[in-house]
């Protein structure tokens, strides 16, 4: 499947079809999100168009979709909770808060985009973006299993008997359809295609099965209907301008940067990847920022990219910016002009189309590599999934990086080596291989025997490099030791900037700086160093 993704080429056809596909897959999505903030279906809605079509137009990844999410709505769910009590009932302060919070959300973005925090995404290990699409894979599939219940004396129950197994045979044929319509033709996108099937299968069969309608309104909403977004003034009006405030959505407002700073752009490492282009991190993350700036003003939910959507959208043929656009015009037209269709749409339909995108998001190759990579890289993969499912994108993430670069730092500090040798004056010489840092600092002292050394000893760091300030500090003291005894070191090819920082050293030992890596001991200070033997 990644090839055809891949073959896939960008045109005016492919990108409207594909954006139709997305807008209706986006319906649900954002509805459901909205419940789980705990604010009403049409705010999740406007987020979806809002930051859908900022991000389509001005953002660093053609083809990637954005939306409200998953990830923030189960932060803003606290926040609104918390924002409700501190007025009377009836008040929606949380509703206002969140407004608050997605503005200054969508400044810190913008923020991290000027000062191009973007690039540092590239230090992201490879397991952990494989912990990525395999934990959002399977949050996507958990959240399709709440689909499977139905209403019943005030709660939600499984289904049982026919309801469940129409249920499952609708689901059935939709996936069924998007995996056997592409291998009769490539011209028809298979997930807009099934869905019309399905549909037409549940309208004229007059099926009783969930629609979008019955699933809004099952969740407390009153339908997809409604007006253009408008400014929401009433935010200064509700919300105390002061110091307070900021203290109580600050860290809300950090939290959501981040997390939809990073699934952004890791996603759109994972478009780079399906499409072999390259997108720019850092004017996507001034996009979203821009995005969120106005869904906080106009009463949206803020968001971030959807990798669900945007594996639809580029499965789908959409390649360009009109495929994000079309999305966004497209989930906007369903609330002005055609809520009375799409809430006839089965939610079958949708669900069978997100079980595809399960199904291609997933890293099935994780698989394979089991006995291939080190069982550090496995462990890594598997701890994103778990923390992905367990926790949010932003821990799960973060918790992978720290454990690859503690194993990264583990392993390099097992490299340090140093081949010694004494020449024909009794200068004792040791040529140290791999990198000084915080890490091999041990190993690196346990090399020298400054007791029986002789008076004069070169340290040749050509095959080295001086890494960090506790490397400088080692550096320092193994200087002092051989000061104390008696005897004079001699640092061979250190880099500039690490000689500047050497202030100690300087004073108690020969320190030579050489460009030439491959250059020998300069002439005039081994000279010197003869004389005195």
């Amino acid at each position: 499947m990644m090839e055809f993704i891949r073959k896939r080429s960008s045109n005016v056809k492919n990108d409207i079809l594909s954006g139709l596909t997305v807008a209706l897959a986006l319906v649900p999505e954002a509805v459901a999100f909205a419940f789980v903030a705990g604010v009403d279906p049409l705010v999740g809605l406007y987020a979806a168009f809002m930051i859908g079509l900022i991000t389509s137009i001005f953002g660093g990844r053609p083809g990637m979709i954005s939306g409200a999410t998953g990830a923030l709505a189960v932060v803003m769910v606290t926040l609104v909770a918390r924002g409700n009590a501190m007025g009377a009932e009836g008040d929606e302060l949380g509703l206002y808060y969140l407004f608050m919070t997605v503005i200054l959300m969508g400044v810190i973005q913008v923020l991290a985009g000027v000062f191009k925090l973007g690039k540092f995404v590239r230090l992201i290990p490879h397991p952990v973006m494989m912990g990525f699409v395999n934990g959002l894979a399977i949050v996507i599939f958990l959240s399709q299993l709440s689909m499977f219940m139905t209403p019943e004396n005030g709660e939600m129950v499984w289904m049982e008997g026919t309801a469940l197994w129409t249920m499952i045979g609708l689901v059935g044929l939709t996936m069924a359809i998007m995996f056997g319509l592409p291998q009769i033709t490539k011209k028809l996108p298979e997930a807009l295609m099934a869905i019309l099937v399905v549909s037409a299968i549940v309208i004229f069969g007059d099926l009783e099965v969930a629609t979008v309608g019955s699933f809004i309104r099952d969740g407390g909403g009153q339908g997809l209907h409604g007006g253009l977004p408008l400014p929401q003034w009433k935010i200064f009006d509700k919300i105390p301008m002061n110091l307070a405030t900021l203290k109580f959505i600050g860290p809300y407002a950090l939290i959501l940067a981040a997390i939809g700073l990073i699934e952004s752009l890791m996603t759109l490492n994972l478009i780079d990847e399906l499409t072999e282009t390259h997108g720019n991190g850092n004017k996507e993350c001034i996009a979203q920022g821009g995005a969120n700036i106005l869904n906080g003003f106009f009463g949206g939910m803020g968001g971030c990219a959807m990798i669900g959507q945007s594996i639809i959208n580029i499965k789908s043929g959409g390649r360009g910016r009109l495929s994000g656009i079309t999305a966004a015009l497209a989930l906007l037209a369903f609330i002005l002009f055609a809520s009375t269709y799409i809430e006839m749409i089965p939610i079958a339909a949708l669900v069978g189309v997100m079980f595809m995108v399960v199904t291609g998001t997933f890293a099935w190759s994780t698989f394979k590599i089991i006995n291939k990579v080190p069982l550090s890289d496995i462990f890594v993969i598997v701890l994103v999934t778990v923390l992905t499912v367990i926790f949010d994108l932003a821990i799960a993430v973060i918790s992978g990086v720290i454990v690859s670069a503690l194993v990264f730092a583990w392993e390099n500090s097992l490299m340090i080596r140093a081949r010694k040798h004494t020449d024909d004056h009794g200068i004792k010489h040791y040529e140290i291989y791999g990198p000084l840092f915080f890490g091999s600092i041990e190993l690196f002292n346990s090399k020298f025997d400054v007791k029986d050394d002789p008076k004069e000893v070169v340290v040749d760091f050509a095959e080295s490099r001086v890494v960090d300030q506790s490397a400088i500090e080692a550096l320092n003291k193994l200087a002092e030791r051989y000061q104390k005894n008696g005897k004079t070191i001699h640092l061979r090819h250190l880099s500039a900037d690490c000689v500047k920082l050497i202030k100690r050293a300087e004073k108690i030992c020969d320190v030579n700086v050489l460009e030439d890596p491959d250059y020998f001991v300069a002439i005039d200070d081994y000279n010197k160093a003869l004389e005195r033997v």
